[in-house]
Order: C-alpha cells, then sequence, then structure tokens
C-alpha cells in the first residue's frame, strides 16, 4: 500500500483515479472542527463495527468452551473491534473521492475537510498493526492472522482493487465482512473447523442479496460514483435472479450449525423460518415487472435481511449462554 506524500483533497484524488460523472467534485477544504475525537470514531465505521464485535461474539461463544480464558476474549473482542475500525479508516481514506459524490456518503469526515487524507491514512495504519500485535501476543496466533488478512482483504483486495473494477465486488469482497465470527472461533480454539466455516458462509452468502437489493434502489448514486455494482453493469434482470439463487443457499447454510451440533433446534426452527420469508421476499422481487415494485421489494429484502442477520446470530448467542448456563448448573449440582 502506498503512502501519501502530500495532503490531497478528494478531488485531488479523484483526478489521478479517473473522473467521476454527473457533478462537480467538492473540494474538500480543513477547517476548525470542534468535535475531532467524533469525526475519528465516524471513520471506524462505529455501525459496520457493531456487526464485526457482535458476529466475532458469537463465534467466540459458540466455539467449545474451556480453552480461553475470559480475559483473553475480552481482549480478543477489543482487538477485533480496533481491526474492524482500522479497515473502515483505510476505506474512507482510499474512497474519499467517491464518497464526495455520493449521497450518503457525503457527510463523511475527509469530504467534508474535518479529517485529511494523510490523517485518516495513517490512523488505520496505526490502529491495523496494534490490533493485530496485540491479538496475537495475548490470544493466539492463528486469531491475529486472520485479523491481518481481513484488514488487507478489505482495505486492499476489495476497497482498492475490485471495488472498482468489477460487478463481482461485493461477492469476494463480501469474504471480509464474513471472517470475523471465524477469527472469533480461532481465538477461542486456536484453530479453524467445519462450524466456524459455516457461520463465515452464512455471512458470506448474505453480502450479496442484501448489497445488490442496496443497489437496485441507490442505483443512481452508485452509477454517479462509476461503481460497477451489479444492476448498473448486468442489468436489473440479471442482478434479480442472482439475488435469489444467492438468498437460497443462505436458507440452506443457514441452518446448518443445528446439524453440526452447536445450534440447538430452538435456533434450527427459527433459521428455517426466517429463510424462507427472506427466500420469499427475494422470490417476489424476482418476479416484480414495474420499475415502483422493484424498488419496493428491493427495499424490503434490503431491511429484512437486517433482522435476518441479526436474529439468527442473537438466537445463537442466547441458546448457547443457556446451554453453558444450564451446564454449569448441573456441574454444580
Amino acid at each position: 500500500m502506498a503512502i501519501v506524500t502530500k495532503e490531497s483533497t478528494p478531488a485531488d484524488k479523484t483526478a489521478k483515479k479517473g473522473p467521476l460523472q454527473g457533478e462537480a467534485q467538492p473540494v474538500a477544504i480543513l477547517r476548525p472542527d470542534g468535535s475531532k475525537a467524533g469525526n475519528y470514531m465516524v471513520l471506524l465505521k462505529p455501525r459496520v463495527m457493531s456487526l464485526v464485535v457482535f458476529t466475532a461474539l458469537v463465534g467466540l461463544m459458540a466455539a467449545p468452551p474451556g480453552r480461553i480464558a475470559l480475559s483473553q476474549a475480552l481482549l480478543a473482542i477489543i482487538c477485533i473491534a480496533v481491526g474492524a475500525g482500522a479497515s473502515g479508516a483505510l476505506n474512507m481514506w482510499y474512497d474519499a473521492d467517491i464518497d464526495a459524490v455520493m449521497k450518503r456518503t457525503r457527510g463523511r469526515p475527509i469530504p467534508k475537510g474535518a479529517v485529511t487524507p494523510r490523517q485518516a491514512l495513517l490512523y488505520g495504519l496505526v490502529l491495523s498493526a496494534l490490533s493485530v500485535a496485540a491479538l496475537g501476543f495475548f490470544v493466539n496466533g492463528l486469531s491475529a492472522f486472520l485479523l491481518a488478512f481481513t484488514i488487507f482483504f478489505y482495505a486492499v483486495i476489495y476497497t482498492i482493487w475490485l471495488k472498482r473494477s468489477t460487478p463481482q465486488n461485493i461477492v469476494i469482497g463480501g469474504a471480509a465482512g464474513a471472517f470475523p465470527p471465524m477469527i472469533g472461533w480461532a481465538a477461542a480454539t486456536g484453530e479453524i473447523s467445519l462450524s466456524s466455516i459455516v457461520l463465515f458462509l452464512i455471512i458470506f452468502l448474505w453480502t450479496p442479496p442484501h448489497f445488490w437489493a442496496l443497489s437496485l434502489f441507490s442505483s443512481d448514486d452508485y452509477k454517479t460514483a462509476q461503481i460497477p455494482m451489479m444492476p448498473n453493469v448486468r442489468g436489473e434482470r440479471s442482478t434479480k435472479r442472482q439475488i435469489f439463487v444467492y438468498s437460497v443457499l443462505m436458507a440452506f447454510i443457514g441452518v446448518m450449525p443445528s446439524f453440526l451440533g452447536f445450534g440447538g433446534k430452538i435456533y434450527g426452527i427459527c433459521a428455517a423460518a426466517l429463510g424462507l420469508i427472506f427466500v420469499e421476499y427475494a422470490r417476489r422481487l424476482l418476479l416484480a415487472e414495474t420499475p415502483a415494485a422493484v424498488i419496493y421489494y428491493a427495499r424490503k429484502l434490503f431491511f429484512f435481511s437486517l433482522i435476518y442477520l441479526s436474529l439468527i446470530f442473537a438466537i445463537l448467542l442466547t441458546e448457547t449462554i443457556i446451554t453453558r448456563a444450564l451446564e454449569f448448573y448441573d456441574r454444580l449440582a
């Protein structure tokens, strides 16, 4: 990754990567900001970080018990959170040019001039190094390696390479968001197992329908930023078909924890029901013909996808905690 040697505005960076069409490039002028700490927190993408922490916690808790001390578990979650935030900062550093022209990202710290690109880059690099080193020193080498690979994958493979070059950006790049439960599992056990791979696959297969549904009703925004999202490159019909296929695969993998033994019957029933609802929304989107219907069902699917992922991981976590508590009570009895 090249180090920035001079302060550059989003407009300067755009010129290096190629012009964006649709509107003039705003020039970010650094100005006094009374909430500097708040801007640095925004660089960490706290909403994304919270999802990463949650899924990593589920992976750590769902792993076989008794192999990690409580202090190590807490440190592992903190390191994963910091690593996730570092990825977000590096992403915002590189994507400052397209953030400046997309409606939903114009208010981010670099486009609005509250943080310079160099500051964001150094911030991301320092946090990356600290999180990986601490995880390796205090927990284990495998989890540190997976965290380092995840940061590299998101910042370099996805952000720098795939995002602007292929409509498969979300499919391949989605692996970065799917690693946290595997990192949590590795932190707890020091190994990668079939169970942790299943948790990875649930998020990996969830990512394309989630983001492609978003892109169906935000296609103009992505087109303005010249990001080759599936609807803009392959068309609406192809996107809807692929959303449906990924939804079916995800719903099937979603019930696998029950068959592998680290998810119980309640989880299996809930995951199956939620998966069927997800597939039904995808089916309705597939059959939608009018632009209004496509946007309507794309929004429905997008928002339900958030509910789906949150619920199945929350149910798995709750079920695991209850099971462990009952096992502990039995040992005391």
